[in-house]
């Protein structure tokens, strides 16, 4: 990661903070982007965006243009935005459906999009997308969350194919993620079994890093003991 320039959405959430200590801690300059407003200043290896709607896609032009503007150049974008909704398809709202795309699908396109020619000019350039296990076989309750997640496999696939040989494109699927908001959602689970943040931290730094050139178009399980 030494000198590495990587752009981190929904870089406010657990993952996110997660990807961009560990990041950083390893010499990389980290850019994080989130709907959030920003909290620190700009510095020469650190810079966060705030009030990006990311699934407006001139919003996130807007920022990923900045980034590589604050650092002469763009290495890896982690694509960490995004949402989840838990509803059943006959009792649930057309709305929940399309928010869960806006939030997972179209925030990772449209980050993608921004990014692909300053990644094209790294020589190196890397885009990871956060999948998730649960939308390999939907379960009750979750077929909008499930449906979202699976188009970003598929655009994962895509962007993969259509970049081949110029910016690498994979996808880390998780299963539950040990947050403080997941335990608090399911505080009867064992939370020993979920996935940490650094454990998928890990996996996607790797998929970041120049080690993993060969790697592209993967859809990679980060189950944890689930």
């Amino acid at each position: 990661m030494q000198d590495k320039v990587l752009v981190v959405t929904g870089a406010r959430g657990a993952l996110g903070k997660g990807v961009a200590q560990i990041a950083r801690s390893r010499g990389a300059r980290v850019a994080g982007i989130d709907y959030a407003p920003s909290q620190s200043a700009a510095t020469p290896d650190h810079i966060e965006i705030g009030g990006v709607d990311l699934s407006d896609a001139a919003q996130a032009k807007t920022a990923v243009d900045a980034t590589a503007k604050h650092f002469g150049r763009l290495d890896a974008l982690i694509n960490i935005a995004g949402g989840f909704a838990f509803e059943t398809v006959g009792d649930g709202d057309t709305k929940t459906w399309q928010r869960m795309h806006a939030l997972n699908v179209q925030t990772a396109l449209n980050a993608s999009r921004a990014a692909l020619p300053h990644l094209a000019a790294s020589g190196a350039g890397r885009i990871v997308n956060i999948g998730a296990m649960g939308a390999l076989l939907a379960g009750s309750g979750m077929g909008p969350y499930a449906a979202s997640k699976a188009g970003v496999h598929r655009l994962t696939e895509a962007l993969a194919n259509e970049w081949k040989g110029k910016v690498t494109v994979n996808a880390v699927l998780p299963s539950i993620i040990d947050t403080a908001a997941n335990r608090a959602d399911m505080p009867k689970a064992d939370f020993s079994k979920w996935v940490t943040p650094q454990e998928l931290a890990e996996v996607i730094l790797f998929l970041a890093s120049d080690a993993a050139s060969g790697v592209t178009g993967a859809l990679i399980p980060v189950g944890g003991r689930v």
